[in-house]
């Protein structure tokens, strides 16, 4: 005796699937070509010449997931950042009371002014929850720092109005604008007459 039910399996369920061309197209969701482009990369944040606007026009910074600890990548930008740039900065770490001699805060909400740019260093699961305190106080653009990538979250954030910037290192960024580094972030070594933007 067979069982008819109106669902469909998964094998007859069509799932949208957004294409790198920006076409998109139905395809079963338990077909391999499926399951392989949903696992790939398809959406695209801004523009080199988009960040480099962020940048410039960025009077305040909040790190959420700052260290204290000399040795996270998140200690490394900081330092950076604090040494490098005219940026008000606010490190977020309710585990720690001062970071880099500056004050360190609980959580975004207690900052005393809503930052121009949150950046990001947690893991990507946490994203979509940071995303929603970012809309909560809001700031206008998150930046989730290089290493980090959530697909999902960067959809959710553009959805509720936030300009997200993902999988890439605003020292990075910061300094090759700058003509201190190598596409790759290696110090280039150039010496420059020009007035450096800060």
């Amino acid at each position: 005796m067979t069982l008819v039910t109106d669902s469909p399996t998964e094998a007859q369920q069509l799932v949208p699937t957004q294409l790198t061309n920006g076409l998109s197209c139905e395809l079963p969701a338990n077909s391999p070509l499926a399951k392989l482009l949903k696992s790939q990369r398809t959406w695209v944040g801004p523009d080199a010449k988009a960040r480099l606007k962020l940048l410039r026009e960025a009077k305040s910074v909040a790190i959420v997931g700052a260290s204290p600890n000399p040795a996270r990548s998140s200690y490394f930008v900081s330092t950076y950042l604090q040494q490098s740039s005219n940026y008000r900065l606010y490190f977020v770490n309710p585990n720690a009371d001062t970071i880099l001699g500056e004050k360190a805060y609980p959580d975004l909400a207690s900052l005393p002014e809503v930052p121009d740019i949150v950046d990001v260093f947690r893991k990507g699961s946490d994203i979509p929850s940071v995303i929603d305190d970012v809309v909560a106080i809001g700031a206008k653009t998150i930046w989730v720092q290089l290493g980090i990538w959530n697909q999902d979250a960067a959809i959710y954030g553009e959805g509720k109005g936030l300009t997200v910037v993902m999988d890439r290192c605003i020292k990075v960024e910061h300094a090759r604008f700058h003509g201190g580094l190598h596409l790759l972030g290696f110090d280039t070594g150039q010496i420059s007459a020009r007035k450096i933007l800060r």
